[in-house]
C-alpha cells in the first residue's frame, strides 16, 4: 500500500518516432506481426468489394494451382503496411507516395506476415520547420522459419513526419535502397486443366484481349465510408492517432488536414482496387508492381469513393504465352458539394475531387487460353 504522503511518479510515454529519431540506414523490425485469420480475410475482402474468384471461390483458386483462397494484393498491403505505422508514421501528417511496391508469394488464410523497414532518406520541409519527409523501404515476409517462408511484398514510401522537438537541428540524408528479391509467383499453366469450364465465374470482358491502350474505364460502383473506418484501422493494428483520436485533433485543428479524422490511406487504396476489380482484374493472376502511387486529397467519414482506370499500355508476358501484361493508372475520387459549380464531370453544385492515383502493372489471362 502506497504512503499518501509519497508523490506518485508520473511517466508520460512517447509512442512512435519523430523526425529527429530517424537515422541513415536504420533498421526497424516491427512489433507484432499478423496472422491472416478467416475473420480478417473476410472482413477486408468483402469491405473492399473485390469480385476476384481467387478471393471468393476456393474451388476456382485450387483449380488454378493455389492452395486455397488467396489474399488480394490490397489486403496484403493493408496488413503489411499497418505494421510499419508505429515506428514510421505514428507521428506523421500525411503519407505522400508509394514507390515500387512489388508482390511475391501468395498469402493464404493461416499465413503470418512480419515486416522490416530500412530508413533511406530524410529531407526537411522548406516551408514548415516542424515537418520533414522520411523515405523508407519495407519488406514483408510470411511464415518466417517455416518451410513456406517467402517474401510477399516489398515497397518504398515517403511520409511527412513532425518533429518532436521543434528546436532540434536536423540534417538531411540519403542512402541507397536494398536489392530485394520479390517476383510475383504465378502457378504454371496446365492446358489439360479444363479451366475454360470455370470461365463463367469471372467477368467475361476483362481478358487481355479486351483491353485497349488509351481507353479509360469509369467503374460504376461506389462505396460510402462511415466511422467504421476507425474500427477497421484498429483491427489492422494501425496506431496512427490521426485516424482515431478526434480529441487530439480538436486541441489543434489547424495542424491536421480538415480538422477531422483522416481515413487510413490503405482503406481507399484497397477499396479502389476492389471497385475496379470486375472491370480490370477479375481475370488477373496477380498484380506485379505498383511503380508509384499517392494520395491527392484526404478522405473522411461520409465521403463516397469511386474509381476509374486508364489503360496505358499492353504487352506480351515475357515468360508465359497464356498471359499478357497491362499497365494501368488507377484513380480514386469523391464528390463534394460546391454551390454554383458547373462542370462536365460532376452534377451541378458538385465538384469531383481526385483522392488517389496508382500506376499498376497486372498479369492478365488471355481469353484464347482460358475461355
Amino acid at each position: 500500500m502506497s504512503n499518501s504522503s509519497t508523490p506518485i511518479k508520473i511517466i508520460r510515454k512517447k509512442t512512435g518516432h519523430f523526425l529527429e529519431d530517424f537515422k541513415p540506414g536504420q533498421i526497424f523490425r516491427h512489433k507484432g506481426g499478423k496472422t491472416i485469420t478467416e475473420g480478417l480475410f473476410t472482413t477486408f475482402t468483402e469491405f473492399s468489394m473485390s469480385t476476384h474468384p481467387f478471393t471468393k471461390n476456393a474451388r476456382y483458386a485450387r483449380a488454378y494451382g493455389f492452395e486455397g483462397l488467396t489474399c488480394s494484393p490490397g489486403l496484403v498491403m493493408l496488413v503489411a503496411f499497418s505494421q510499419t505505422v508505429e515506428d514510421i508514421s505514428e507521428n506523421a501528417r500525411a503519407n505522400l507516395e508509394y514507390i515500387d511496391m512489388k508482390f511475391g508469394a501468395p498469402v493464404y488464410i493461416g499465413d503470418t506476415i512480419e515486416v522490416e523497414t530500412k530508413v533511406l532518406g530524410l529531407r526537411l520541409s522548406s516551408s514548415r520547420p516542424n515537418l520533414g519527409i522520411v523515405h523508407v523501404q519495407s519488406t514483408a515476409r510470411k511464415n518466417i522459419g517455416d518451410a513456406t517462408e517467402a517474401t510477399v511484398a516489398t515497397w518504398q514510401r515517403k511520409v511527412q513526419v513532425y518533429k518532436g522537438d521543434e528546436s532540434v537541428e536536423i540534417e538531411g540524408f540519403n542512402v541507397p535502397p536494398d536489392e530485394i528479391e520479390c517476383e510475383l509467383w504465378i502457378p504454371p499453366y496446365d492446358p489439360n486443366a479444363k479451366l475454360a469450364e470455370l470461365a463463367h465465374l469471372s467477368s467475361p470482358d476483362s481478358y487481355f484481349e479486351d483491353f485497349e491502350a488509351g481507353s479509360r474505364i469509369e467503374h460504376s460502383r461506389g462505396r460510402t465510408i462511415t466511422d467504421e473506418h476507425i474500427a477497421m484501422t484498429a483491427i489492422l493494428d494501425n496506431t496512427s492517432q490521426v485516424h482515431c483520436n478526434q480529441y487530439m485533433i480538436d486541441l489543434n485543428p489547424k495542424q491536421y488536414v480538415g480538422g477531422k479524422l483522416i481515413v487510413f490511406g490503405g482503406i481507399p487504396f484497397t477499396l479502389c482496387l476492389g471497385l475496379s476489380c470486375p472491370d480490370v482484374a477479375d481475370n488477373a493472376v496477380g498484380d506485379i508492381i505498383y511503380t508509384t502511387g499517392r494520395h491527392t486529397a484526404p478522405l473522411q467519414a461520409g465521403d463516397t469513393v469511386f474509381a476509374a482506370t486508364e489503360i496505358l499500355s499492353k504487352r506480351d508476358h515475357p515468360d508465359r504465352v497464356d498471359l499478357g501484361i497491362i499497365e494501368t493508372r488507377l484513380f480514386g475520387y469523391k464528390f463534394v458539394r460546391a454551390d454554383g459549380e458547373v462542370s462536365a464531370d460532376a452534377p451541378d453544385d458538385w465538384k469531383k475531387v481526385q483522392i488517389f492515383e496508382l500506376d499498376r502493372q497486372i498479369a492478365v489471362k488471355r481469353q484464347s487460353h482460358y475461355a
